[in-house]
């Protein structure tokens, strides 16, 4: 009977403890956890300076996003225009002096370049990497890391004139119809324009049928192998040629006298980019329509180049890891359709661009499809070799000269210059 007294009394007493303490040590538990969490950033900075591109619009638009930022973390965000393609030289000289900016804003086919200067730090997505397409991710790797926050995804695609065409054109057969129908040139009226000796904008038409610049594999690019005088690359400039040599497109044609001639009325179809929308919409109202490239003989989508704007991390910012924490916030989905509706730049995200602002709109809609079916422009130092050399092909392509020959001469300069500068 005493012994079962004891252990009751001993039950009681056991249950008093967890009682009495079981709260504290839970809180106390948490509270260590929540120093822990607090623990993976460093204190606030007062303030991040970001290098914005010198645009009216995308000003607009970021002065509300950073002013959003600060509103949520008490950051101020120190805003500087520079012009977009001025921002690398000008971080060589202020980063290594103390006045540079912890973030910066550039295309993707410039992170080879930065990273052999040591201008910019890798950075981590973290659970944010999912969030972004795969052609943008691709876009701003290079050696295997993430170099950049994807911002913009963009590529061209194709506009017609609803009082020409009555049908949204599909193919690249209906293309050539239209161009055999509607080509007047003693009126200077075309069927099909584009730049057709620009690699930009004609790249699609090679890729499409097998061609490339530098294999690539697993995001690696080998420079050693080109493949714009493939089998393939043949086929495309053969295409081009055709376009030419049946005075589709006129010789010499430059993008003023394309635009001008479209924005009269006088063009059923061009190949063109987003960065038109506006000036072709005011000129043609709604006649203007857009559609994704026409596919090919083969039944291929023409895979267009994308280029990919990205939030890049400064090597000499001191404050990296709220650095990244912008970057991210400025690509979050309400900072990417806040920029949409404002700078008019499709995001580099999937759900925005799956949102029916973007995927239902009649006109951006055939860019935001056309990005699917495209790939990054190489982002390695070698590709400043490629332009140059062939776009002169393309030129003594336009002229007559036999097609399978000026490739061939356009791949052995690409590959002395890239031997020459030295470009790994």
């Amino acid at each position: 009977m005493k012994k079962g007294l004891f252990y009751l009394f001993a039950m009681i007493l056991f249950a008093s403890v967890l009682v009495a303490c079981g709260p504290d040590d839970a809180k106390e538990s948490k509270g260590e956890k929540e120093t822990a969490e607090s623990s993976e950033m460093p204190e606030k900075p007062k303030s991040l300076k970001l290098w914005v591109n010198a645009e009216e619009k995308q000003e607009e638009a970021l002065k509300e996003m950073t002013a959003s930022y600060t509103e949520e973390t008490g950051i101020e965000i120190e805003m500087v225009p520079v012009d977009m393609l001025e921002q690398v030289e000008k971080l060589d000289v202020e980063g290594p002096a103390g006045n540079g900016p912890d973030v910066i804003f550039q295309p993707h086919d410039r992170i080879g370049d930065l990273v052999l200067r040591g201008l910019v730090e890798p950075v981590d997505l973290g659970d944010a990497e999912k969030e972004y397409t795969d052609t943008a991710l691709q876009a701003v790797q290079y050696d295997g890391d993430y170099w950049g926050y994807p911002a913009v995804a963009e590529t061209y695609a194709m506009y017609y004139n609803k009082a020409r065409v009555k049908e949204k054109p599909e193919t690249m057969e209906q293309i050539m119809e239209i161009a055999e129908k509607d080509t007047d040139s003693s009126k200077d009226e075309f069927g099909f324009l584009m730049e057709a000796a620009n690699l930009y904008f004609v790249y699609p038409f090679f890729s499409g049928n097998g061609a490339y610049v530098f294999a690539n594999e697993d995001g690696k690019y080998d420079i050693t192998d080109i493949g714009l005088n493939n089998e393939g690359a043949v086929k495309g400039g053969e295409l081009v040629s055709e376009w030419f040599d049946k005075g589709y497109i006129p010789q010499d044609l430059t993008p003023d006298i394309m635009n001008g001639l479209f924005q009269e009325g006088k063009v059923s179809t061009i190949v063109n980019g987003p960065w038109m929308v506006r000036d072709y919409s005011e000129a043609l109202g709604d006649d203007l329509a857009t559609a994704p490239l026409p596919a090919l003989e083969n039944g291929e989508i023409p895979k267009s180049f994308v280029g990919v704007k990205s939030y890049m991390l400064s090597y000499y910012s001191e404050n990296k890891e709220w650095a990244q924490d912008l970057m991210a916030y400025l690509t979050n989905f309400d900072s990417s359709m806040k920029y949409y509706d404002i700078a008019g730049e499709l995001p580099a995200r999937k759900d925005a661009m799956e949102d029916p602002i973007i995927a239902d709109d009649p006109i951006y809609s055939a860019f935001a499809e056309q990005t699917q079916y495209g790939e990054p422009m190489p982002s390695v130092p070698a590709m400043q070799q490629v332009w140059e050399p062939f776009n002169d092909g393309l030129n003594f392509i336009s002229k007559g000269e036999p097609v399978k020959e000026v490739l061939d001469e356009a791949v052995k300069t690409i590959q002395e210059q890239i031997d020459a500068s030295g470009a790994k």
